[in-house]
């Protein structure tokens, strides 16, 4: 419990057997659940996350997006917290964003990493990466995230049943927090994050996953332009609600 609410936090992997004891191993102890969804891996993944208390759910259909649905249908805890399972994310910063959530009054806190505070933390392709995809979510929703791709996310569960979320890719990432951040009943906001080198290796392909983000972005604008025109939607932009 933190504050007095119920905490849990979910992760999903693929082949993470090297990363996911760094994880859990760091997440403070007032956290209540720990969910880790094994994304149909074939390493020891499952057997490293049980033996250090994780609960393992299975989601075979490999997908960034549904293993995340896959959790989040398994969480019982007021607010959900996500994480990589490749000890990038700065777990141990977790009561500071909380106590940021709470103190705005924010129904959505996302981790934003830019400016990296380790400037050897992330590769010269993936910063433009991360920058090209960020300006043209801006661009095209009106918004104004300073990191769209961030996997380290606070919410309230209540939140989910506010949001259509279509993705089961990477590109969730960037649309969850799209449902969010223009949605008139969700208060959004970032806050500022460290970020560490990845262990293991990756599993991506930067230009399949980056151009893969762009053409859904456009995808999903096009989507919430029909939704809105056919008076279902009313597309909203929001201050700017970041530290």
């Amino acid at each position: 419990m933190y504050n007095g609410r119920k905490i849990s936090i979910v992760i999903p992997c693929y082949n993470e057997e090297e990363g996911i004891a760094k994880v859990i191993n760091r997440i403070p102890e007032f956290v209540d659940e720990i969910i880790v969804v094994d994304n149909h891996s074939t390493d020891n993944t499952k057997y490293v996350a049980e033996s250090l208390g994780a609960k393992v759910v299975f989601e075979e259909i490999r997908g960034y997006g549904r293993a995340y649905k896959t959790g989040f249908k398994n969480v019982s805890g007021d607010i959900i917290v996500t994480l990589d399972g490749d000890g990038s994310y700065p777990v141990e910063e977790l009561p500071k964003l909380l106590d940021f959530m709470a103190e705005r009054n924010l129904d959505f806190v996302s981790g934003k990493r830019f400016p990296l505070m380790d400037k050897s933390s992330m590769e010269v392709g993936n910063i433009v990466g991360n920058k090209v995809v960020t300006l043209i979510a801006n661009l095209l929703f009106v918004t104004n995230f300073k990191d769209v791709l961030s996997g380290m996310w606070a919410f309230k569960r209540s939140v989910l049943p506010k949001m259509q979320l279509i993705s089961d890719n990477w590109d969730f990432s960037e649309e969850i927090k799209i449902e969010a951040i223009l949605n008139e009943n969700i208060k959004f906001g970032e806050f500022h994050i460290s970020y560490y080198k990845r262990t293991g290796k990756s599993k991506l392909s930067l230009w399949k996953v980056g151009i893969g983000n762009i053409l859904f972005l456009f995808k999903k604008r096009f989507l919430r332009r029909w939704r809105k025109d056919s008076g279902s939607l009313t597309i909203l932009g929001k201050e700017d609600l970041t530290r």
